[in-house]
């Protein structure tokens, strides 16, 4: 198997959180490519006028800008700019970030969660960006500026998943363990200071991320998913796109006969192993039970 195809594997086969960083990875290459491209084949005096050159060209069809005009003739940047990234730093840190907080998070939510929290987290930041760069004197002049970076988005993951387990202890190198809520306090603060520097848009984005993290799931303890209408979304759009297997008639009384037997016996065994669970969860709680276990249950009650 060559490196591309395991890639393509583990791109097929891997969870939300992995799909999420290989697209964020994909198109920081892609983009690097096309730049080195521009650096071969367009002639230019310095660096800088390359650089300049290339964001006129390709980077500003990606990243969001917070000028209205603009916005009305380029709607897809509203989800490309979280996907897109300045250098190799500013990627590396914010896949780190995804890469821990995600992992916490699908132990306690689903994979459609973190891609609804991770979409619409962006889009919050996005609408708190163009909102407050529009209608706050002081930023007006930095109209011609734009946006790009999956911050907002990780941080509605960081803000959902602190304020949902608050209590679920990090240990840092050199301050040891520290509870989630703490984490995400300190980091909301942070980025209220922060608006006064240089990249005030990115923490002004930052803070509408948050924003959502925390209606999230504020609304889903009590039971509503605010982010289910988009996963419902992408699942139709999904079924929409994908190409129909064509049945062989010929085989289809038998293959009939040979899934009724499976069905029957795959059901007792499912029926089975949620009894096992069950127990479990009466024994020692829900909190101990696998991320597998987990799933099983998930799935299973929605079959019913």
């Amino acid at each position: 198997m060559t490196i591309i195809e395991e890639i393509k594997a583990s791109f097929r086969h891997g969870n939300m959180l992995t799909r999420l960083i290989y697209i964020n990875i994909g198109l920081f290459v892609i983009i690097g490519l096309l730049y080195v491209g521009f650096r071969i084949f367009i002639p230019a005096s310095t660096l800088a006028d390359l650089k300049v050159l290339f964001y006129q060209k390709v980077m500003q069809y990606l990243m969001l800008s917070a000028e209205p005009a603009k916005l009305i003739t380029r709607p897809w940047t509203l989800f490309t700019y979280m996907f897109v990234h300045q250098n190799l730093l500013h990627i590396l840190f914010n896949m780190l970030w995804l890469f821990w907080f995600g992992k916490i998070f699908l132990q306690y939510l689903t994979e459609k969660q973190l891609l609804s929290t991770y979409l619409l987290g962006g889009l919050a930041g996005a609408f708190l960006y163009l909102v407050l760069m529009n209608l706050m004197p002081w930023l007006s002049d930095n109209l011609s500026t734009s946006m790009m970076g999956a911050s907002a988005a990780i941080m509605a993951v960081v803000i959902a998943i602190s304020f949902y387990v608050p209590d679920y202890t990090l240990y840092l190198l050199f301050l040891g363990p520290v509870k989630l809520k703490y984490f995400a306090l300190f980091s909301i603060l942070l980025d209220i200071l922060m608006i006064a520097s240089y990249n005030a848009g990115g923490h002004i984005a930052h803070l509408g991320g948050a924003l959502y993290g925390y209606l999230f799931i504020l609304q889903y303890r009590k039971g509503r998913d605010i982010g289910r209408w988009l996963n419902n979304f992408l699942d139709d759009l999904v079924t929409l796109l994908r190409p129909r297997r064509r049945l062989n008639l010929s085989y289809k009384k038998k293959a009939r006969t040979v899934s009724d037997l499976e069905y029957k016996s795959q059901k007792a065994s499912d029926q089975k192993e949620i009894d096992r669970i069950l127990d479990k969860i009466a024994q020692s709680g829900y909190d101990n039970l696998t991320r597998k276990e987990k799933e099983t249950l998930f799935r299973m009650s929605k079959r019913k």
